[in-house]
């Protein structure tokens, strides 16, 4: 089954109920949609943000078998096998050996960590917002290795080779996808942390 979006989001939810994987699905969900439109995809876009939302559904409950539990969970749901393998993909030689093939697949592999080092970079902006973050901001960052240390560089270069691009590129372009999608995201979980309080 392909779920739809609300089914997805409600899946999602039953494994994940921390405010910032709830985010962090929604952030790589509005990527996955811009990224989708870019790169000629744009009648998928719905599904490749499926898969971002559900990419990581895994992780808050068992991140010892991220990526493998997944397939575990999805499967019990009955969830599609294109959407199995492209969301354990984004651990390839990390926890898994399922190697990105799609452009979909590529792009969540190259976008997820840096997702996460761009909001870092971000946090530290008065703003608190990627709505005037420059590229070199996060290229300085992206340099230090001390800074967001989880966020693997390795991955993110890697990504970018698959994607055929430089990681120039592929930092401004996310940026751009994430402030397509920050107002709404950032009104959602406001409302979302009132009704879980």
């Amino acid at each position: 089954m392909i779920p739809s979006r609300e089914q997805a989001f409600n899946l999602l939810k039953k494994y994940n109920k921390e405010p910032f994987h709830i985010k962090h699905a929604l952030t790589v969900e509005g990527i996955m949609k811009y990224y989708a439109k870019k790169s000629g995809y744009a009648q998928d876009a719905e599904y490749w943000g499926i898969v971002g939302l559900l990419h990581d559904i895994d992780f808050e409950e068992f991140p010892n078998e991220h990526c493998k539990k997944s397939m575990e969970i999805l499967r019990e749901n009955n969830i599609d096998e294109s959407i199995i393998r492209a969301t354990s993909s984004h651990g390839y030689n990390i926890t898994v050996d399922i190697k990105p093939e799609h452009e979909m697949e590529k792009v969540l592999y190259a976008t997820d960590e840096l997702s996460g080092l761009i909001g870092a970079v971000a946090l530290m902006h008065p703003s608190k917002s990627v709505s005037d973050l420059e590229t070199k901001s996060v290229k300085k960052k992206f340099k230090d290795k001390k800074f967001a240390a989880g966020c693997s560089r390795e991955v993110i270069l890697n990504g970018a080779e698959m994607l055929n691009t430089d990681i120039d590129t592929l930092i401004t372009d996310t940026i751009l996808a994430m402030r397509e999608s920050e107002n709404e995201i950032n009104a959602f979980m406001e409302k979302y942390k009132s009704a879980e309080n």
